[in-house]
């Protein structure tokens, strides 16, 4: 090969991933504006904040349509006053049931997101039931949860049917490999 052959061919090898490594300078990705939902819904109203809503994983793998759902949810408020959940609403259940430990109501409407706390449903705090599920759902599922605060408005949340916390056991492997059967067997 040639020397000038040469010098070009490392000259591109050399310059290559530094010209490769700018095509995307100054841009913004795509990704980096996208929230995943992996664990849960989230939106945000106002100083509401609400993350990683989901339903505990359904005992058989499905809730059945009429069957209730409990959920989880995580309620942050950012902002320097208290507000309350007023009503929480769907298209996907007929209605709610909630207990509120703190709450001296034996059938609270709702509760408060004290300002600057999370309030975490179902984990230690206020105990939400969606009743009367109107379809049968199964993990991978959602469904659309209206929630409805005193000061910061209404937001509608995808609420996910959640997954299992263990891996569930599997049946018995299928074996690709029958032996002495086919082409080739001896």
């Amino acid at each position: 090969m040639n020397r000038v052959v040469r010098a070009a061919t490392i000259g591109v090898l050399v310059l290559s991933p530094v010209a490769l490594s700018a095509c995307s300078a100054g841009q913004i990705a795509q990704t980096a504006t996208q929230d995943r939902d992996i664990r849960g819904g989230q939106a945000d109203v106002g100083d509401i904040h609400l993350r990683t809503a989901t339903t505990a994983y359904p005992q058989n793998g499905v809730y059945a349509e009429g069957g209730d759902a409990r959920l989880l949810v995580a309620i942050a408020n950012s902002g320097q006053a208290d507000d309350e959940l007023v009503d929480i609403s769907g298209p996907g259940f007929e209605s709610v049931e909630i207990l509120d430990p703190q709450s001296e109501s034996e059938s609270p409407t709702g509760f408060v997101i004290p300002a600057g706390q999370n309030v975490y449903v179902g984990d230690g705090g206020p105990a939400v039931t969606l009743v009367g599920l109107t379809e049968e759902i199964t993990p991978a599922q959602s469904l659309e949860v209206t929630f409805t605060f005193r000061d910061a408005g209404e937001v509608t949340v995808p609420v996910l049917v959640g997954t299992p916390a263990l891996d569930l056991p599997r049946g018995e492997g299928f074996d690709f490999h029958h032996e002495g059967e086919g082409e080739g067997a001896e």
